[in-house]
């Protein structure tokens, strides 16, 4: 079985098989950079985004509430994005691995946010709530779908950074 459901099933199963015997060939680092950018009426930030097809540019621009001009996706845009791109990629690969074929797969997501934190206004969560919705189009058993989806909220990295303490340091230089 080579691609099923637009996931290589194939090379899940090599890389699978090579970190048994190997734990390192089930990590990766991940290097974003960028710049805040300083003149009005643009985006606010742009970074750098390698990948192994290439490097792409991405902007964002706060949205007006939170003192940007919302030219470009806010922060909070892009970590749902990932957030419901990698959950939906982690089901269709689960999907796939365990030879169940999908008709077609949506998600929607939903986030219920909380600024007050950011304007020093109280102590509570910016994220209060996030909703994932998958409709799933398949043959399969209802169990059998639960069954991934249950597997998929376990093993997907981005539900893992959100409901999991991560350890994050950051540091500041200065110039002068």
């Amino acid at each position: 079985m080579a691609v099923l459901n637009n996931v290589n099933v194939g090379a899940v199963e090599q890389t699978v098989k090579e970190a048994q015997t190997d734990k390192s060939k089930a990590r990766r680092v991940q290097r974003i950079e960028g710049e805040w950018l300083l003149e009005e009426g643009g985006p606010q930030f742009r970074g750098e985004v390698n990948f192994e097809g290439g490097k792409i540019i991405m902007e964002t621009d706060q949205p007006k509430n939170l003192g940007g001009g919302g030219a470009r996706p806010g922060p909070m845009h892009y970590c749902f994005f990932g957030l419901i791109a990698c959950y939906t990629s982690t089901f269709a690969a689960l999907a796939s691995q365990m030879g169940v074929e999908l008709r077609k797969l949506s998600a929607k997501l939903e986030g219920n946010l909380n600024f007050s934190r950011v304007f020093g206004l109280s102590r509570e969560p910016v994220m209060e709530e996030i909703c994932i919705a998958l409709t799933v189009d398949s043959d399969a058993s209802r169990e059998k779908l639960e069954e991934i989806e249950k597997l998929a909220y376990d093993r997907c990295p981005a539900v893992f950074a959100l409901t999991e303490k991560v350890k994050l340091n950051t540091s500041l230089g200065v110039k002068k």
